[in-house]
């Protein structure tokens, strides 16, 4: 290898680092150098190879894969430039695709993508344009219409290759998104050349799941949140009992030091502890489950169960418009818990003679019905945007909340910047509780782990 390709491949692996250092991928200097040790060995001959060479020594779980897929395709691409072609033919396209699909031909299916974008998605003449949108050429060239086309076919030709119906249709939807995966990175790496690989790899790329704002989380990544939850109370779990032992060291003990200290002449080389023997705290939870906070409510809920062993006990609420307690629902919700929100909607009674969220009228049942569930050893956590739809936020309930409670922590998923906007009555509810801006997985582990009783 000559001295200028040997240098553009190393700035292609320490911009591929750089990125994905920005997406929040903890690599150091160690996993970087065997990177570059996986290329050397490997070569670039195969480029899948040396993904899953490079994937090896940088990651450190499969949650971080689809951002390091990414942005490999930007820095290691399959091709450099536009081909020349001829008028693009649809239909044609379709008929090669739906083939492709059909006999799962990857190589194929990358070609196909290629001209995809090629004949379909290129857009705007001007030189500042990005020139191409993966997006336009799935909408003209319409893969996901093929389903029914290719299993057929599959079908036709052997018995469905030792599919059942479901797994059938299944496999051909798995080959029809990487289809699209493939178009997207097709995209992505035309516009890269044209406005630079680091630019792209920090603005058009996905975050990883635990930086994905829960308030703009599609079904998808939440379903894909939900299954992270058990790992996540295991880190916390061990974290929380760290902490408690700790704790349960307690203060020195002055008189049994310095009388242990005789025996040394006076010098107390051996501090004596108090022992603590603390009670194990107990933690109420009051969820906003309306709108786009649910998935918010849902997740920290599910979170809390998985981690009820570290509390004496835990009670759950949910509200709307009104309040009703929830834990027993959780409790069969860790077997489902995607199903979680749909249940609590259908089975605790939330709303009254409207469907809004009303912090004030709730805050103020919960007070009055659910008093006896907070107490001095109690540690309550309020879930939601604080919006009131411009009604009373009723800040008589809160304090008398604090009153009984041995602490209120109140996780707001919205940014700070939009405390006090429009109906929001953050401002005025944090005068009065500890306020956490909690917008995502990153930021609820931080803020549970810290601020959860021991």
């Amino acid at each position: 290898m000559n001295a200028v390709a040997a240098t553009d491949l190393a700035e292609r692996l320490t911009g591929l680092v750089d990125a994905l250092r920005s997406h929040g991928l903890r690599i150091g200097t160690g996993e970087t150098v065997d990177a570059a040790r996986a290329v050397e060995a490997l070569g670039l001959a195969d480029r899948e190879l040396l993904r899953e060479g490079l994937a090896a020594t940088l990651l450190h779980g499969t949650a971080q894969r689809p951002v390091f897929d990414t942005v490999f395709d930007l820095y290691f691409p399959r091709a450099v430039g536009a081909p020349e072609g001829g008028p693009a033919d649809r239909e044609g396209l379709r008929d090669r695709l739906a083939a492709a699909l059909a006999d799962n031909d990857t190589a194929l299916m990358g070609r196909l993508a290629v001209e995809a974008v090629d004949g379909f998605g290129g857009y705007g003449s001007s030189p500042g344009s990005d020139g191409w949108s993966s997006y336009q050429a799935l909408d003209r060239l319409r893969p996901q219409t093929l389903l029914a086309r290719v299993r057929n076919e599959v079908r036709g030709r052997d018995g469905g290759a030792g599919f059942g119906d479901r797994l059938l249709e299944d496999e051909i939807r798995r080959r029809i998104e990487e289809f699209r995966r493939l178009v997207a990175a097709e995209a992505r790496r035309r516009v890269a050349e044209r406005r630079g690989r680091d630019e792209i790899a920090r603005r058009a790329v996905a975050p990883t799941a635990d930086r994905v704002d829960f308030l703009f989380a599609g079904k998808d990544r939440l379903a894909e949140l939900r299954r992270t939850v058990q790992p996540l109370a295991r880190k916390l779990a061990t974290r929380l009992a760290a902490r408690r032992r700790r704790a349960a060291r307690g203060s020195i003990d002055l008189r049994r030091t310095v009388r242990g200290s005789l025996s040394t002449g006076g010098v107390p080389m051996r501090p004596v502890l108090r022992r603590r023997r603390p009670a194990r705290p107990e933690l109420v939870l009051l969820c906003d489950v309306s709108g786009s906070v649910a998935g918010f409510s849902d997740f920290t809920m599910l979170l809390v169960q998985a981690l009820h062993d570290q509390f004496g006990r835990v009670r759950v609420f949910a509200f709307v418009n009104r309040v009703d307690e929830v834990t027993g629902l959780l409790v069969h919700g860790a077997a489902d818990p995607e199903g979680l929100g749909a249940r609590i909607r259908d089975e605790a009674d939330l709303t009254g003679w409207h469907g809004g969220s009303d912090y004030g009228a709730a805050l103020g049942e919960f007070t009055e019905r659910y008093a006896a569930a907070v107490g001095p050893r109690t540690t309550v956590f309020v879930l939601g945007d604080a919006r009131t739809n411009m009604a009373d936020p009723n800040l008589p309930a809160v304090r008398e909340l604090v009153r009984h409670a041995r602490r209120v922590h109140w996780l707001n998923p919205e940014p700070r910047s939009h405390w006090g906007t429009g109906d929001s009555a953050a401002p005025e509810y944090a005068e009065l509780v500890e306020m956490h801006e909690c917008r995502n997985v990153r930021q609820l582990d931080a803020l549970v782990g810290r601020l959860l009783p021991v």
